[in-house]
This record gives C-alpha cells, structure tokens and sequence, in this order.
C-alpha cells in the first residue's frame, strides 16, 4: 500500500494543468460540485463552507483547494472522489440545513465546516451519524471534544494562543503586548485565553487588553488609544482579516505604528475589498502554508490555483488540499470502497488517523492524536510588497 501510494503521490507532480483547470470548479461560483465518478464508483465528500456573506473569502477558498486535490487524485484512476460544498453563510443554523442537504445527497465523509461555530453546531450530528470528519480549518476546542470521528487539519484555537506567545517572546519582537479580541467568538476567546497564559509564562508583558463584539466591529479608537497610551510596542490581534484591516486602517489614521501579529484568521487581509494593503506591510502572523515555499509540491499548487482563480491561495485553501490528500491517503492504506457505509468507513478513518503520517502543503510528518488534534509545526510569515513571506 505504501509503496502504491508513493507512486501516486509522486504522479501527481506530472499532472501539470491537466487536473488544476479540468472539470468543474467548487467556490462561490459554484456551490456544489460532482466531480471525479469518470472511472467507477466514488466516495462522496461533502463540506459546508460559507461561499457567501463576510467569510466567503475562507469559504471559497477552502471549496477550491479541495476541489484541486480531488481533480489531481481523480485524474489517476484510482480512488475517486465525488467532491460536494453546500454554503452554510457562517451561520449555524443554516450550517445544520446544509449538512442535512448534504446526508440527502448520500455523503460518507465530511470536510465538517469551515468556521467553528457552524462546525461546532453540525459536530454532535456527525458524531451521532457516524460520519468521519477531517475539517480543514474549525480551529476550537469544541469542535472535537467528546467526538471520536471529529479530526481538524488545523491548529486548535489553544494551540495558536500558546504558539504565538512563544515565537513574540522567542524572537524579541516586543516588550509591551496590546490584544484586541473578540470576546463573542470562541475562535478569538480561546487563542486570547492560552496567549495570556503563555504570555505570562514566557514573562511577556501585557500591557493592554481589550474586547469588542459584533455590535462593535467598526470603531476601535478606544482600544488603540488604550494600547497607544499604554506604549505598546506590538498588538497582537487573534482575529479575523475584515476587523484587523479595520484596525491596522484606524492605527495609520491616528499616528500609531506598533508591530502587528496575527494568526491564521488574519490570512486573507490582502484580499479585503477596498483595504489599503500598504498598511498591512510588516504584519506578522503564523500559519502553516507558504505560498512562497520552493519545493515542488507548493509551487505546482500555487500555479494551478493562480491558473484558475487569479489569486495566491492562502492557507485556507492549502489546509483543504491536504484534507483531501489526507483522506485518500487513508482510504487506500484501509482497503476502502466506495460500497462501504459511512458507519464503516467511519470505523476505518479513525484507526488510520490516529496512527499514520502524513505529508501535505502544510506540514511535514503530521499526526493525530485521539481528540482529533493534529500535530505540525507554524510558520512565521511577514507581509512584505504585498506577499506573504516567511520570517
């Protein structure tokens, strides 16, 4: 089995434009899509992703990433995946109806959702269901807990927090820490909560520390004023890009200049509509993925993504890459079919995570533990004319 896979894996390299631009294309142009049945049976694969509304940029990206690794894997005529997205808007209930849609539509394993609210609303379904999940970014705690077929390809939320104040403290990038977070959103409370824990441990001093929530996502002078006045030299914002470009947008308008450090929430700042991207020259954040990476796997997937959608992918994009590389790795190494119900292949997914490794866009050497955490290492990125680059 190993060495059948290697073979494929090492094929793929070959594929060139045959797979990145071939068949259907999933994202906001394109909600739902079946793909890859051309040579037998396929194993279905569905996913809520928010293709619409203010997370779209995650949502799309996420949908094509995948959709290119099963073009890649589809086009060697083995295992075949039939790829399906239905939008869920980043909202939970309609996360549920999409992830309902999706059972209708016969799905085996799922790419849970994208977010992780609507992730955690659809997680005790699946796990009730026996459908095996691999989400590529529903990065919280709850997404997992207490669900044995529940697996992340990303960083739990507690995982970034402890990461990040340890690469500030490690590099010396600052001595007095402001945090604007979002204490409405499980995503920004749980990276805050284990970063001033960490911070505290690494003897990081946090000099301002402050909220907003929904209702306040426009405004942010009293928190940059707060931080301005307190002399902090670095912000760290565990956030999302659209309320970060507000913020970096805000700090130019009133003379404040610290370093700024973000995490994998803050992939996609560059691509915010009408953002000065200027601003975000210098940001500091971590991430897995390096679109700017030279080894052959990343450049290949970065020119076929550029080929079809005109833009860099981001991490996002490469985490549902691998997802789905993840998945036909495992398949093989059990001796799957597409016949089998998502009971058993549930049964089977769980014994191959929690023992293989793998090796994708966003890690080498990758494993999973039993709680579904995955096991690989960030990378420090630094936004520099207009690319991410790696510090």
């Amino acid at each position: 089995m190993k060495k059948s896979l290697s073979m494929l894996l090492a094929g793929l390299m070959l594929v060139g434009t045959l797979a990145g631009c071939g068949g259907n294309t999933a994202g906001g142009d394109n909600a739902g899509t079946d793909d890859g049945s051309a040579s037998g049976a396929a194993f279905k694969i569905g996913g809520t992703s928010p293709l619409t509304g203010d997370a779209a940029i995650y949502g799309n990206a996420v949908a094509r990433g995948a959709q290119i690794a099963a073009d890649e894997i589809n086009a060697q005529g083995g295992i075949q995946i039939e790829l399906k997205f239905e939008d869920d808007e980043n909202n939970t209930e309609k996360a549920v109806n999409a992830y309902n849609t999706l059972k209708d539509w016969g799905m085996q394993l799922s790419l849970g959702s994208v977010t992780s609210k609507p992730c955690e609303a659809i997680s005790t379904d699946i796990n009730t269901d026996r459908i095996f999940a691999l989400t590529p970014s529903a990065s919280s705690v709850a997404t997992t807990e207490g669900k044995d077929n529940v697996f992340q390809m990303c960083f739990a939320d507690p995982n970034q927090g402890t990461a990040s104040a340890e690469y500030i403290a490690d590099q010396k990038l600052g001595t007095k820490i402001a945090i604007i977070w979002k204490n409405d959103d499980v995503y920004s409370t749980g990276i805050h909560d284990k970063f001033v824990s960490e911070a505290e441990a690494k003897g990081l001093e946090i000099v301002s520390d402050t909220t907003f929530t929904d209702a306040s996502a426009t405004d942010f002078s009293v928190q940059l004023n707060d931080a301005k006045s307190k002399g902090a030299d670095l912000l760290f914002l565990p956030i999302y890009y659209n309320p970060a470009s507000l913020i970096l947008t805000q700090a130019n308008a009133m003379g404040y200049a610290p370093k700024f450090f973000g995490v994998d929430g803050m992939d996609g700042i560059l691509t915010v509509e009408n953002f000065d991207t200027t601003l975000a020259e210098g940001v500091m954040l971590l991430t897995p993925f390096n679109a700017d990476a030279a080894d052959e796997k990343t450049v290949s997937f970065v020119t076929k993504y550029q080929e079809a959608y005109g833009e860099i992918p981001n991490q996002f994009a490469a985490d549902a890459y691998d997802c789905i590389y993840a998945y036909a790795q495992a398949l093989e190494a059990a001796g799957a079919t597409p016949d089998m119900s998502n009971e058993e292949l549930c049964d089977a997914m769980i014994a191959q995570f929690t023992s293989m490794t793998f090796n994708g866009l966003t890690g080498e050497n990758m494993t999973w533990d039993a709680s579904g955490a995955v096991s690989k290492s960030p990378k420090g990125m630094v936004i520099e004319n207009g690319a991410y680059v790696g510090m």
